[in-house]
């Protein structure tokens, strides 16, 4: 089934459309997932929760031409969530207080200037994946979206580690020569 279907069968409400969405993508999602939580249970876990997330997103979303990059950034986010669960677990009650206490002075994700500069960062980082090539930009979001090892990528693309840190080096050269040219301060 495309995924204008399935996303049509979401706006129906139509409980199928987990069953659809987790046949087509769930292998994906959770190797996504795994590959940055690093085990198979919150892997897991990441995935549900993204087929709950989509649920509810849609609508009024309609995520129909970057259905797998929708569902993609859900599970990214979750997992780095759990990541981050994870380290809070290990630090100090008396720090988390503190983070608690702070959580409340510092302005929310729906501060308009907040979501104007991430959308203007969005487009720079889409416009400098476009002039990169097809491998580097495939290296360059193995590393950095996939969170992939150095080793994985070496592997993957049948290219010596040397090359693969060299390749990112001078992406991340270019990238922050593109964001300055873009008028970011770094």
């Amino acid at each position: 089934m495309d995924d204008r279907a399935i996303v049509a069968l979401y706006w129906q409400r139509n409980e199928d459309a987990l069953r659809i969405t987790e046949e087509k993508y769930g292998a994906r999602l959770q190797a996504l997932a795994y590959g940055i939580v690093g085990d198979r249970q919150t892997a897991e876990e990441c995935e549900n929760d993204t087929y709950l997330e989509s649920w509810q997103a849609i609508p009024p979303h309609r995520p129909e031409d970057y259905f797998y990059a929708f569902l993609a950034c859900i599970t990214r986010r979750n997992a780095l969530n759990c990541c981050r669960e994870r380290e809070a677990l290990k630090r100090n009650g008396h720090i988390i207080e503190l983070s608690t206490e702070l959580e409340q002075c510092i302005p929310g994700t729906n501060d308009t200037a907040r979501c104007v500069d991430a959308m203007a960062l969005r487009q720079a980082l889409n416009g400098f994946l476009a002039t990169l090539s097809r491998e580097k930009r495939c290296i360059f979001l193995r590393r950095y979206w996939y969170m992939d090892s150095v080793a994985e990528i070496s592997r993957r693309f049948a290219l010596s580690e040397s090359k693969v840190k060299t390749t990112l080096l001078r992406c991340r050269r270019q990238l922050r020569a593109h964001l300055e040219k873009e008028g970011f301060s770094l």
